[in-house]
């Protein structure tokens, strides 16, 4: 038997022989496509190479491209589990040339793998062609030999492809499967064509055409190919089964629901473990790509998912959660073609689990209301739409779930009550909202978020995307265009740029379209709205319009690099210095980080060398950053930690790196929405700057990582070099000379202070007298001195008033940025005749200094004009006198 893998890799490496570029499969979340809830055809990664837009390095291409068909416009989910070939995922097998080849080249090369690499008997096998293509009837002839009666043409509705209204189009030729006269149903094209026999197994596009506003089609210049075939049916048609769910990726999971749910796989409860196990593969893959289970968008579509899988589980019996434990043997089926399956498993399980746990807690209450409210119906009732709500709004249930539960009995639901009591309760939250003391400029972001709805954020898988304009403030108010050289905010329906929150700051980059460009200065986020400032640099942007977006990937990284650093300090610190630390904010920026955390003393170089050392060693283990999803009491107990001033709703993502010691999830688990490096390596380098006190009991702590780290320690290197060389010293001996140099400067310094005190009671050069003088009966001594320091003079006043013996004296210093300090003592028989301080005040006003003070027998002041330091002393000899 030929697996689901084996298939895959032979259709690849088939067309990879064949000239073929092999292109991973995109995400499921378009990145060029914001008009798709999610990826349904191979042919969305290269929709912009078909219209010309992009260019790739290749001409030819071939992809294993996974698809979810369950919102919107493709819709399969009601349909999943009741027919043998509907999905909400699925792979979609592709060949594309993007003007290489044409028909005949994509005729022969889908014949021969069909018949010649997978020997499927030609019997079997039949196509339908568009009506007027003759061309592809008569290479069907020429290449695989099809007689006319294998050969059936059809309309437009079947047979041709169209992207949009307009843009490239052309005919298409679908290939059918025979499964044989035991299964009921005819042809293409016949009255029975929609039994189960005759099956479209793969359809080649032929995009030779233009279509224009006016209707007309014109052709194209370099005519284009587009294939896409189900894996999953052809592997049915390989394995030799009929029915999708008999293959062999199907049947293992459906084991695995078996056994999750304590049933057996081919009892009462098939249909309930086929849906489990489609279900399961959508939503791992979502999970996988940051898709989180919500009330809105794509999140929406995902709970929807899951809970109609976890319904059908409790149909099965099981009343504790179980479909997560299906996880790993997903992975172990997929995960090899699929690597973000193994990235993401421990995100996975736990959103599933999280997920599983919320709907039983809230499945039982939310059945009884439905049954006390229909207890009285009967086929073809109709539930009121407020009921339906109620159930919606309190009790988590979607509306598809409500509707799938009473379908059996027959009982419809009121979706246009359901919408009239869903406006009532956003008019009820407007009205809460006025009243909650939020700012007046803030009222046009609720306006926008009431009127457009969550923004779908991007940018934990990828920097660059497509978006759709949805709204355009201006100066506080809603506009319909931004025009060049204005400056104003985007709102669109999603985003890979990251509004600032949780202390990290808002992305910044691009936005280009058609004959329009902008810079986006910041972004923000505003009640679920993620609100983009932007600059109009050509053109004018306006409602409706699509643009590419682009963030700044170099900022981007620094940024994600600075906050990983910050959970790694951050952990670090709570080991070096005890439980007691705990982050009191923090900035993360793309030049550098800085938190405030709490601690009541400084840290030791010693200290803060232990935490630098702690953080780089799980740097150094470039271990994986994981994220999961977690209930947030959950998340507390499991050892994550909350950050100060955050508000944290039911659901939380858990951020985990470093291998785990004590806590089995890593090293360091902080509850965080904020974007992060995929490997701890992907930091480089942690580098603590500062360290210093912002409040009572907090300390800040500011870090560099990777290129600012190493340019801060080629900085440091170079000055410890020109010290060196300054030193003539080697790098290694600079601090002991410093020190040499230090110990000399002291010692000089005291020989010079000694000699200018010798000086100042020696005599010589100023214009006090060399000896006491007499005044009003007073011996007086006063000197001005070039050169000496405040904390001198108390010293020499003491020294003067023993060689007096009996008397005043009054000495100033004058410093070398010219101030001056001024010191009066009073010998101990005068105390109470003459007061130090009234006479220092009066020298010191002399100098252009207010008061001073101390003692009546020494006090001390000083004054910044120390020019004026001989006016000083005969002011005092004036005040003596009188």
């Amino acid at each position: 038997m030929t697996s689901v893998n084996d298939i895959r890799s032979s259709f690849l490496n088939y067309f990879s022989r064949e000239g073929h570029e092999a292109v991973p499969s995109s995400p499921l979340v378009p990145r060029n496509d914001p008009t798709l809830m999610f990826t349904n055809a191979g042919m969305v990664q290269f929709k912009n190479v078909f219209t010309g837009v992009e260019k790739r390095p290749y001409s030819t291409a071939t992809t294993a491209q996974k698809c979810v068909r369950a919102g919107g416009k493709h819709n399969d989910l009601d349909n999943v589990g009741f027919t043998a070939r509907h999905h909400t995922f699925f792979e979609m097998l592709g060949n594309f040339s993007f003007g290489d080849y044409f028909k005949e080249r994509a005729i022969e090369l889908a014949w021969n793998l069909l018949t010649k690499e997978w020997e499927l008997p030609r019997e079997r096998l039949s196509v339908t062609i568009y009506q007027d293509d003759d061309e592809a009837h008569a290479l069907w002839k020429k290449v695989a030999g099809l007689s006319d009666d294998k050969i059936v043409r059809l309309g437009a509705k079947s047979n041709f492809w169209q992207m949009g209204d307009t843009g490239p189009c052309g005919p298409c030729s679908e290939i059918f499967y025979d499964h044989g006269d035991h299964v009921w149903g005819g042809p293409p094209g016949s009255p029975d064509e929609d039994g189960d026999r005759f099956i479209e197994i793969w359809n080649l596009v032929f995009m030779q055409y233009e279509q224009q506003n006016d209707g007309t089609r014109l052709g194209l210049p370099r005519p284009s190919i587009d294939t896409g075939m189900g894996l999953e049916r052809i592997a049915a048609v390989m394995q030799g089964v009929h029915n999708n769910y008999d293959i062999d990726l199907f049947k293992a999971l459906i084991a695995a629901a078996a056994q999750a749910t304590g049933t057996q796989p081919d009892g009462d409860g098939k249909t309930s473990q086929r849906v489990i196990a489609d279900h399961l593969r959508s939503m791992s893959f979502l999970i996988a790509e940051g898709v989180l289970p919500s009330n809105e968008g794509r999140g929406y579509v995902l709970r929807r998912i899951m809970r109609r899988a976890m319904r059908h589980a409790t149909l099965l019996g099981s009343n504790e959660p179980a479909i997560f434990k299906m996880v790993p043997t997903l992975v172990r089926e997929m995960g090899q073609a699929y690597p973000e399956l193994v990235r993401g498993e421990a995100m996975i399980e736990e959103t599933i689990r999280l997920e599983e746990h919320r709907f039983l807690k809230t499945l039982g209450r939310g059945l009884q209301i439905l049954s006390d409210e229909t207890k009285d119906m009967g086929e073809g009732a109709v539930l009121d739409g407020a009921t339906a709500f109620k159930l919606y709004d309190t009790y988590g249930f979607p509306l598809d779930l409500t509707e799938d539960a009473l379908r059996t009995r027959g009982i419809t639901v009121d979706q246009a009550g359901f919408s009239t009591a869903m406006e009532a309760q956003k008019a009820e939250a407007r009205k809460s909202w006025a009243g909650s003391g939020e700012s007046a400029d803030d009222k046009v972001w609720f306006a926008v978020a009431d009127k457009v709805g969550p923004t779908e954020f991007l940018g934990y898988e990828t920097e660059n995307a497509e978006g759709q304009v949805t709204a355009l403030v201006k100066d506080g108010a809603i506009v319909d265009s931004l025009k060049a050289g204005e400056e104003g905010y985007v709102i669109l329906n999603q985003t890979p740029f990251y509004g600032e929150s949780g202390g990290q700051v808002g992305d910044t980059g691009s936005f280009k379209g058609d004959g329009v460009a902008a810079e986006v200065v910041d972004t923000s986020k505003h009640h679920g709205v993620f609100t983009h400032k932007v600059k109009v640099t050509e053109g004018e942007v306006r409602n409706g319009q699509f643009l590419s977006l682009d963030v700044d990937h170099s900022r981007r990284s620094a940024i994600r690099s600075n906050h990983s650093a910050t959970h790694l300090l951050h952990e670090a610190l709570r080991l070096i210095l005890g439980d007691h630390v705990a982050q009191r904010g923090s900035l993360v920026s793309p030049d550098r980080l800085r938190f405030d955390f709490v601690h009541t003393k400084p840290m030791t170089p010693q200290e803060i060398a232990e935490v630098e050392d702690l953080a780089n060693a799980i740097v150094l283990q470039n271990s994986p950053v994981e994220t999961r999803l977690m209930g947030v009491d959950d998340a507390k107990a499991s050892g994550a930690r909350a950050l100060f001033g955050e508000k944290y709703g039911d659901e939380v993502r858990v951020v985990s790196m470093g291998d785990p010691t004590g806590n089995t999830l890593g090293w360091s688990v902080e509850l965080c929405g904020g974007t992060h490096v995929r490997r701890t390596g992907d930091i480089g380098l942690i580098t603590v700057v500062g360290e210093s006190a912002v409040g009572a009991g907090v300390r800040r702590i500011e870090a560099l990582t990777g290129k600012a780290a190493r340019h801060r320690g080629n900085e440091n290197a170079a000055i410890v070099a020109n010290a060196a060389s300054l030193l003539r010293s080697g790098s290694t001996e600079v601090l002991d000379r410093i020190e040499a140099l230090q110990e000399q400067l002291k010692r000089s310094e005291k020989a010079l202070s000694d000699a200018k005190q010798k000086l100042a009671m020696g005599g010589g050069t100023g214009a006090a007298p060399a000896a006491a003088e007499t005044i009003n009966g007073y011996n007086f001594v006063g000197r001005a001195v070039e050169g000496l320091q405040p904390k001198d003079l108390r010293g020499l006043v003491d020294q003067a008033k023993k060689q007096v013996g009996s008397g005043i004296v009054a000495i100033i210093g004058v410093t070398e940025d010219g101030k001056a300090g001024i010191a009066v003592g009073v010998t101990e028989d005068l105390v109470g005749k003459v007061s130090a301080v009234d006479l220092v005040r009066v020298g010191s006003a002399v100098l252009g200094g207010q008061g001073g003070g101390g003692r009546p027998d020494m006090a001390q002041a000083g004054g910044p004009d120390g020019s004026k330091a001989n006016d000083a002393l005969i002011a005092i000899r004036e005040a003596l006198a009188s």
